[in-house]
Parts: C-alpha cells; structure tokens; sequence
C-alpha cells in the first residue's frame, strides 16, 4: 500500500505540483476530459511516477467520491491538489459557480473526512479574487460556511446579481479562498492541513484561451504592467505549493498564498488602477 495524491485538473499547473510532490505515492489523476488526464498520466509514467487516470466532474459529489474510492484502492489519501476549474472565457456562469464554486467546496469537504493525519492539500484559486470589492463579513462567512449543497442558494450567487462571468469567476475565487479557511478547522482535527494558491496569469493552455478571448487586451496589458513584467510559470506556483505541501509548511494552514507578479498591487496602487 502506497500514501495516495489525489489531482484534479490534468492540467500544466496540477502536473507541475504532482512532479513535485508525487515522488513514490500513488497518484490518481482526474480531469472530465479522460484523453487529457490520461495524456498527463502518460508523461508522468514514462517520467517514473506512478499515476492512474481517472475521469471525474468537480461538480458532482458523486464523481469525486468515485475518485476517492479509487485512491483508497491504494492506500491511505494523503495529498490532496486541486487545479480543477473552468475560466471566465471558457464557460457561462453558471458553469463557473457550479465547477469552481461548488465543485470544490464539495472537493474540500469529501478529501477531509478521508485525509490521513499528516496529511496536507493546496487547491489552486486565483487573484482575481483579490480585486473584487469586499463583500462584507456576515456574506464571507456565508461562504466560507454554508454547507455545499446550500451554497448556490445564496442570494450573492444569484444570477442576477452576478453582471458577467468574470464576476462569477472572482465570487467563485472569493469563496474558495473562505472555505479553505473553515475546512483547515475540520482537517486540522485530523493533524492534516489545506491551503490555497492565488495565481496571476500562468502560461497554460487556459491562459491562452484568454489572451485569445474577449479580455485578451487586458490580460496581456495586465502582466506587461505588473513589477514582474512578465507572466508565471506553472513550475513557479509548484514551488510555492512546495513549501505548503511539505514539513517546512508545517505551520501553514487556512491560508491563501497570492502569487501574480504584482498584478495585485499594481491594480490597486500603479499604472494598473482602473479609471474612475
């Protein structure tokens, strides 16, 4: 029997955590799209892991304990990566309330009634969830814990309250990043711990779905004026997650890492601030 990394999201970010952190665990490896999660799976075999495809959806409960019942298979679940999620470009939304959202509230929730103490978990979240408006704390902690089958009923997530899918996208970031922090509670009663990672714009297949989309011209002025000048890496969030996933994170927990090359900070106080 072999400690078990579950991962959703076959994707460039999720792949370049596993590498980091999958070195002799089982790794279950699931996307909707079963040809990415097997092309993935494919690399990293070939690299000397040792990872099984698994088609799974991030909004459905029982999809992602299908998966946990196959990682159990192997043995104890004591990773957790979750990369999963649908961008404002890619999906109407209520496509992005129902993956980024829900799916991983319910994610969340399911790996830490199985973590194994010891355990840890980074789930991948989003700066833009950082340059929304502040929603208030009585509606924060609605999302940080309301039970997951309940959450879509919020008034905040209402469709017409939301104006568009970027806003959908940000509220869906925006609760990711309040969950983490009421599941470290529950997880830590098991001694595992959960973290999230903000990134800014990572060069991935999802990024270039949106320098090609609508906001393109933003995205790309966006990482062009930031103090980092350029866009991330998907390695680059694999070290942070790293640090979070590993006994030198020991003390980490419930927290929310934002990683974007002062995008942030330059909307907020540089040549990125909207014009009132």
């Amino acid at each position: 029997m072999k400690d078990v990394m579950l991962v959703t999201g076959a994707g460039q970010i999720s792949m370049a955590i596993a590498r980091r952190m999958g070195y002799g665990k089982k790794i279950i490896m699931g996307d909707k799209n079963l040809d990415h999660a097997t092309s993935i799976a494919k690399i990293m075999n070939e690299a000397g892991y040792d990872v099984v495809p698994f088609e799974m959806d991030l909004s459905s409960r029982e999809s992602i304990q299908a998966m946990i019942k196959e990682g159990q298979k192997y043995g104890e679940i004591a990773m957790l990566v979750n990369g999963a999620g649908v961008s404002p470009s890619q999906a109407p939304i209520s496509a992005i309330l129902n993956v980024d959202l829900y799916g991983t509230a319910i994610l969340l929730e399911e790996v830490g009634k199985v973590i194994k103490a010891g355990g840890t978990g980074v789930t991948i979240s989003s700066q833009s969830g950082h340059r929304m408006e502040q929603l208030g704390a009585a509606i924060d902690e609605q999302l940080a814990i309301t039970p997951p089958d309940e959450l879509l009923k919020l008034d905040v997530l209402q469709e017409e309250n939301i104006k568009d899918t970027l806003h959908a996208y940000q509220l869906a970031k925006r609760c990711n990043e309040k969950r983490v922090m009421s599941e470290a509670v529950k997880w830590g009663a098991r001694g595992a711990r959960i973290n999230s990672i903000s990134p800014g714009i990572v060069v991935t297949p999802l990024a270039i779905d949106e320098f090609n989309g609508p906001r393109g011209d933003f995205y790309k002025n966006m990482f062009a004026k930031c103090p980092a000048g350029r866009p991330a890496t998907a390695d680059e969030i694999a070290n942070v997650a790293e640090l979070l996933m590993s006994d030198k994170g020991a003390f980490i927990t419930g927290s929310d890492f934002l990683i974007d090359g002062g995008a942030t900070a330059s909307y907020f106080y540089g040549p990125l601030k909207p014009n009132d």
